[in-house]
């Protein structure tokens, strides 16, 4: 019994000394000297537009990477090919690469004096310092989320459920849909959570590639960063509560959203439903 306490115990303090006791404390800090600072900060315009940025890149980035995400789980899990262990080797990559060595790999690649960067310029297409870099360097970084969350779900429910529904007649994207889909929907959540998280908190890649220009290409972790280095704490705390917010509104919509998906039951009902 008392090792059973003192574990609960051990972990709760770890999670408040790590966790719970900076977070609160930037919340504190925040509001300590009244709400119209923190006002005046939210109304900024540079934080307006970095704001606008931050929420757009995550726009753009998470459903491409939840689209590509259950692809390439399925085709992990449910085909046989020659180099699977490569691709699902690549699909680590952003793991272990860090998101400043990404974001001059996409420099390398897509600056003036890169690659494609003579054949880019001189169509007058502008990657780096611009958003497509930084979209880019979020997906990257935002990538391997929806997949390990998928995979093993996948392998969970295997394939009888599908099977049984292609006997029956239905079209492999009716299966996908009635079948697969509900049962993987919970992985595709929280790999949707993890990989809105990660783009919007994305620092290291997006500021090789952005330029960090006020007002243009900074996003909300890039002002966090500027506003603390000009000693503008309120400034960056507020950037800072605001970005917490955003995870959180994130946390509550995916427990908003949490609906039961009715089963697909076999016999003639089911059959009349998959076709």
């Amino acid at each position: 019994m008392r090792a059973r306490y003192g574990l609960r115990f051990a972990a709760l303090a770890y999670l408040t000394l790590l966790l719970l006791l900076p977070v609160g404390l930037v919340f504190f800090r925040t509001f300590e000297n009244g709400f119209e600072p923190v006002w005046n900060a939210m109304t900024d315009p540079d934080f307006l537009h970095a704001l606008w940025l931050t929420i757009l890149i995550a726009l753009i980035a998470v459903p491409l990477n939840t689209i590509f995400g259950i692809a390439c789980a399925l085709v992990l899990v449910r085909q046989r090919f020659r180099g699977k262990a490569v691709l699902n080797a690549f699909v680590d990559l952003p793991f272990a690469l860090s998101p400043v060595v990404v974001g001059l790999a996409l420099f390398l690649v897509y600056a003036r004096t890169g690659w494609f960067g003579p054949w880019l310029g001189a169509h007058g297409i502008q990657i780096v310092f611009a958003l497509p870099a930084m979209v880019l360097a979020t997906i990257f970084v935002s990538l391997p989320f929806v997949v390990r969350e998928v995979v093993p779900v996948l392998r969970e429910i295997g394939t009888e459920q599908e099977e049984a529904a292609w006997t029956l007649g239905a079209s492999p994207l009716s299966t996908f849909r009635r079948i697969t889909l509900p049962a993987i929907r919970w992985g595709v959540t929280y790999g949707v959570v993890l990989t809105t998280a990660r783009c919007l908190g994305e620092f290291g890649a997006v500021s090789v590639v952005s330029g960090n220009l006020i007002g243009k290409t900074q996003t909300l972790t890039l002002h966090v960063n500027n506003r603390f280095q000009a000693f503008d704490l309120v400034g960056a705390y507020t950037a800072s509560v605001v970005l917490a917010v955003l995870a959180l509104m994130t946390l509550f919509l995916m427990n908003l959203f949490r609906k039961e998906t009715p089963r697909v039951d076999s016999g003639p009902a089911g059959d009349q439903a998959l076709r």
